[in-house]
């Protein structure tokens, strides 16, 4: 077999495959096949550093495991001037393991769009609320935060039997609830909510984006980018912007 077929075969294997490949070629003494084995092995131990870094991120699962169903909470957008608060709320699978979930801002867009759509195939529940500006300058950013978050439970397929809360403890919950600082590094649920509330909130930007052109939605969120500070002094503020956010850059 030609190295190059050899190299589509490993790069083409999933890790349980390639383990049963590798030791087809390693008495192959040609030295691009030598290195093609070389990078699978790497390719093998990253990922069985990942699969020990995830079991590590479900130490909160494993502590209520007797639970049904375990749901993660988290939401992004509290900073930005424009656009809404996006939360999510996730049940996950306790039967499969999804790989190299993290704290959203951690992970690369692409990553980030990979992991939520293999979120929203496996998780057991998917529930996302949203508080729009208008509540945001109406009840404040807090409280709106709060609301998004009781929407995201309310529209789960699922009643949790715990909640995991990235740091926070939300009002207005019958559901026992943990708020776990800095959850969306330390909890499973909690990062796959978190990449979940993420994709979901720039998706929406980027509509808007569409519809409100030359404040740089698709590539600033609604974040005060020197782009979208320029354009609010210039033009002035859309129907999205936050307009208890937007008081030092154009005139009440």
């Amino acid at each position: 077999m030609g190295i190059n077929e050899i190299k589509q075969l490993l790069n083409e294997a999933d890790i349980d495959a390639l383990k049963e490949l590798l030791p087809r070629f390693e008495t192959d003494e040609r030295a691009g096949v030598q290195k093609l084995i070389l990078s699978a092995r790497k390719r093998i131990a990253a990922f069985e550093e990942e699969v020990k870094r995830t079991y590590s991120l479900k130490e909160y699962e494993r502590k209520y495991e007797k639970c049904r169903y375990i749901c993660g909470i988290d939401e992004v957008g509290r900073g930005p001037l424009a656009g809404p608060v996006v939360a999510a709320a996730v049940v996950l699978p306790k039967d499969e393991d999804i790989y190299y979930l993290n704290d959203s801002k951690q992970l690369s867009e692409k990553k980030r769009e990979q992991l939520y759509q293999e979120i929203m195939e496996k998780a057991v529940a998917v529930g996302i609320g949203f508080a729009d500006e208008k509540r945001i300058d109406e009840i404040n950013i807090l409280q709106a935060d709060y609301e998004a978050m009781r929407i995201a439970i309310s529209r789960l397929s699922v009643t949790p039997d715990i909640l995991l809360n990235d740091a926070v403890e939300i009002p207005g919950v019958d559901i026992p609830q943990v708020s776990i600082i800095k959850g969306d590094a330390k909890s499973v649920s909690i990062a796959a909510a978190s990449i979940v509330a993420k994709v979901t909130r720039d998706h929406f930007m980027v509509e808007m984006d569409a519809r409100y052109p030359g404040y740089g939605f698709a590539s600033n969120k609604g974040y005060g980018s020197a782009e979208h500070i320029a354009a609010l002094k210039e033009i002035g503020p859309c129907e999205i912007h936050r307009r208890t956010f937007i008081r030092n850059f154009v005139e009440s």
